[in-house]
């Protein structure tokens, strides 16, 4: 009788040992967020792999294949392999949707509107409440994503608030910020003349005119020519986006310092800075190709400029190096930050498995799986610093070995304060570039709540107003006179208002002051 009483009392303490285990191994990890790990032991056997087909809609999309050690260890966590689709063109999913003809996943930032629908996308939120109830998404982004229907069918990644960036210093934000890299032997020849503003930087190609005068002084990105003056000139938003003043919004396009902008985007022309061909490239290489073969001697593009190109002109055997301008170069500087994230992922209602699905996604946004997926494979891409960063084992403006991991290019969940973590590299210039811009970025993601809706007589009028401008700026930059340049600029504000711009601006202020009260604690 006492020997049974002596094994009841092992056993209750047995049990009480494993709870308590369990319940640490549960809780919240060590920097204080909600730990949606499905856990760090792999769920899946390799006979358990499931394939799910994913469309990604973005042509120039740089990972092509679900390969490389990122995607393998995903694999290997979750139990899902992706079968891999990018688009040709933006006219793609368009047209899958309009014929029906939609992968399990949908990875989207052009759609995401029109994906929200409950006709082609199961809600996270109920496949959240049958299969992850412990997916924790926290309220601020479920706000931003949750439609008219009162679902939300995707979160973005890429995006922070103001509060999250500036709780983690090492976090410095993404390399899709503008930036300017200049040849350093050039500006050693021409005496190291300081560019500490823009009158001076606009001197220094003057100076590279005169002593190269078959060097180009400044070639852009096609995608990265306007970003970079605009944040110089106090400008806010890009050409079609929106601003706020005193609480109302109106059209970019119609901020006063958006005139100045214009105007000296016009000079560099005129005085021979750029080229004019440069308006109508069509490849993104051929700015690099100036830049890395001794052609130009400014290079604008992102903040990463400089690291990507010093490496291509070191594989070539090139003996010069770029170094970043300033991220300020003026008192005006001004960077507002309305951006909701970069894409998000969609569960098309012609997803074959909902469940495996949901779970993968949870798996991303956990704190192991959104560093798997931003920073690499943990102890062989890098190591986590005491101070709260990655040391990185590699350099992540190396495209090529960055692409071919699949390093973060998986972020089908991740968030900005993640992402912005990957730039923090002591001593590299993007980094520099990055904390520079951080220190005048105002965040104001209420305006990106101004979203119209697919077809809407609002989304139809601000095309067409798009459209215009899009194919009319270029007379502006390419103006024989600044008063020319003006008069283009005029005419593109009247006929905006021709084809509705007052009545748009109207709707967004409506929806901006519906919208905004998400904000506020």
């Amino acid at each position: 009788m006492k020997r049974n009483k002596g094994k009841k009392a092992l056993l209750l303490s047995l049990i009480l040992m494993m709870t308590i285990a369990l319940m640490s191994a549960c809780g919240n990890n060590n920097d204080g967020q909600v730990n949606n790990s499905v856990g760090s032991e792999p769920p899946a056997k390799s006979n358990e792999v499931k394939e799910l087909s994913l469309f990604i809609d973005a042509s120039w999309y740089p990972v092509k294949e679900w390969t490389g050690a990122v995607a393998e260890k995903i694999t290997e966590k979750t139990g899902i392999k992706l079968k891999v689709t990018v688009a040709t063109d933006d006219k793609q999913l368009p047209l899958m949707i309009a014929s029906g003809d939609l992968p399990d996943l949908v990875f989207t930032n052009a759609n995401i509107e029109r994906m929200s629908d409950s006709k082609l996308s199961y809600p996270w939120n109920e496949l959240i409440e049958k299969y992850a109830p412990d997916f924790k998404i926290d309220p601020i982004r479920i706000a931003i994503h949750t439609m008219d229907d009162g679902n939300f069918y995707t979160v973005r990644n890429s995006f922070a608030t103001q509060e999250e960036m500036a709780q983690n210093k090492y976090s410095v934000g993404s390399d899709g910020n503008p930036g300017i890299a200049v040849r350093e032997d050039i500006l050693q020849e021409l005496g190291n003349p300081s560019i500490d503003t823009i009158d001076d930087f606009m001197k220094v190609l003057g100076m590279v005119k005169e002593k190269y005068p078959d060097m180009i002084p400044l070639i852009m990105d096609k995608d990265w020519i306007e970003q970079y003056f605009l944040t110089q000139f106090g400008v806010e938003g890009l050409l079609d986006g929106w601003y706020e003043r005193d609480g109302k919004v109106d059209y970019a396009i119609r901020q006063l310092k958006m005139l100045d902008f214009f105007k000296f985007m016009n000079r560099l022309y005129r005085e021979g800075d750029i080229l004019a061909e440069n308006f109508a490239y069509t490849n993104d290489q051929i700015d690099d190709q100036y830049a890395t073969s001794g052609k130009a001697f400014a290079h604008m593009h992102t903040v990463s400029i400089a690291d990507s190109d010093n490496i291509k002109v070191k594989n070539a055997g090139g003996s010069y190096t770029f170094q970043m301008l300033p991220s300020s170069i003026s008192k005006d500087a001004k960077a507002v930050s309305s951006g909701l994230g970069f894409a998000g992922t969609f569960i098309t209602k012609k997803n074959k498995d909902p469940e495996a699905s949901i779970k993968f996604l949870q798996y991303l946004a956990s704190d192991e799986g959104k560093k798997l997926t931003m920073f690499g494979v943990e102890g062989e891409h890098w190591t986590w610093n005491d101070q709260g960063y990655p040391n990185l084992k590699y350099d992540p403006s190396d495209a090529d070995f960055v692409n071919s991991n699949g390093i973060k290019w998986w972020y089908l969940y991740n968030d900005g304060v993640t992402e912005g973590m990957l730039s923090y590299v002591p001593g590299a210039q993007k980094t520099k570039a990055l904390m520079e811009r951080k220190a005048f970025t105002v965040y104001k993601p209420e305006l990106g709540l101004i979203q119209l809706q697919p077809d809407s007589d609002e989304k139809t009028i601000k095309t067409k107003i798009d459209e215009m401008i899009k194919n009319e700026k270029v007379k502006i930059y390419l103006a024989k006179s600044e008063e020319e340049a003006v008069a283009n600029y005029e005419s593109i504000v009247k006929n905006a208002e021709k084809i509705g711009l007052d009545r748009l601006v109207d709707w967004a202020n409506q929806t901006y002051q519906k919208k905004k009260d998400l904000f506020k604690k």
